[in-house]
C-alpha cells in the first residue's frame, strides 16, 4: 500500500520547513480576509508599507514619552501592516522588485526607530541594563534580516531560523503591554536579543551548508 503522497512528503520535511509553512499558513489566515477588503479600496501595497513606517514612528514617540502600554498596541498594528503589504501585493498581482526593496528598507527603519525610542526610554530612566540590552539587540535584529536578504541575493533559500521579524514584533509588543510588571520589558528585549543571535547562527550555518560544495 503506497499511502498518501502528501502525508509522505510532509514527513520528509525538516523542522525548519514545517516552521516556515506554519508561519505562512497562520499569516494567510489572518491577512486574507483583510486583504480581500483592501483590494476593493484600490490602496496599493506601497501605501501600506509607508503607513506601517508612520505607525512605527508613532510607537517610538509614545515609548520615548513613557507610554509603553499604548505603544504596545501601535507596534502590533504596525506589524499587521507589515504583513498586509506583501499579502496585498500577491493578491492583486502587484509584486514588483522596487516594492520588495522598499518593504525591506522600511521594515529595517521601523525596527531601528522603535529601538531608538526604547533607548530614549531607558536613558531618561537612567537604566544601564536597559541601555546595554537595546544596544545589544539592535545589531542582532538587523543582522537577521540582512542575512536573509544577502543569502537570497546569492540564489539560496534564506527564510530559516527560529526568530523572524514577526516573532520580534510579538515579543516586543508583549513586553510593552506588560511593562507595568517589573523587568517585563527588559526580559522581552533579552529574549529578542538571544534568539536573534541564535537565528543569525542558524542562517550562517544554513548558508555554509548550501555553499560548501562551491
Amino acid at each position: 500500500m503506497e499511502g498518501n503522497p502528501v502525508s509522505i512528503a510532509s514527513k520528509k520535511q525538516s523542522p525548519k520547513s514545517r516552521l516556515n509553512e506554519a508561519r505562512r499558513a497562520t499569516a494567510h489566515r489572518i491577512s486574507h480576509p483583510m486583504v480581500r477588503l483592501l483590494a476593493k479600496t484600490g490602496v496599493t501595497p506601497n501605501v501600506l508599507t509607508w503607513l506601517g513606517l508612520l505607525l512605527s514612528f508613532g510607537a517610538a514617540v509614545l515609548i520615548a514619552l513613557r507610554q509603553p502600554f499604548i505603544a504596545g498596541f501601535v507596534v502590533l498594528f504596525a506589524g499587521l501592516f507589515d504583513m498586509l503589504d506583501g499579502a496585498l501585493a500577491r493578491f492583486t498581482d502587484r509584486i514588483t522588485r522596487f516594492g520588495a526593496i522598499l518593504d525591506s528598507t522600511l521594515d529595517r527603519l521601523s525596527e531601528v526607530v522603535i529601538l531608538l525610542g526604547l533607548l530614549i526610554f531607558f536613558v531618561t530612566d537612567l537604566s544601564v541594563p536597559g541601555i546595554l540590552i537595546v544596544g545589544f539587540t539592535m545589531p542582532g535584529a538587523l543582522l537577521v534580516s540582512y542575512l536573509r536578504a544577502r543569502t537570497e541575493a546569492a540564489g539560496l533559500p534564506g527564510e530559516v531560523g527560529l526568530f523572524t521579524r514577526t516573532e520580534r514584533v510579538i515579543i516586543l509588543s508583549l513586553g510593552l503591554l506588560l511593562s507595568g510588571i517589573d523587568y517585563a520589558l527588559l526580559i522581552s528585549l533579552g529574549i529578542i536579543a538571544v534568539f536573534s543571535y541564535l537565528t543569525i547562527m542558524q542562517r550562517l550555518l544554513h548558508a555554509w551548508r548550501q555553499t560548501r560544495r562551491d
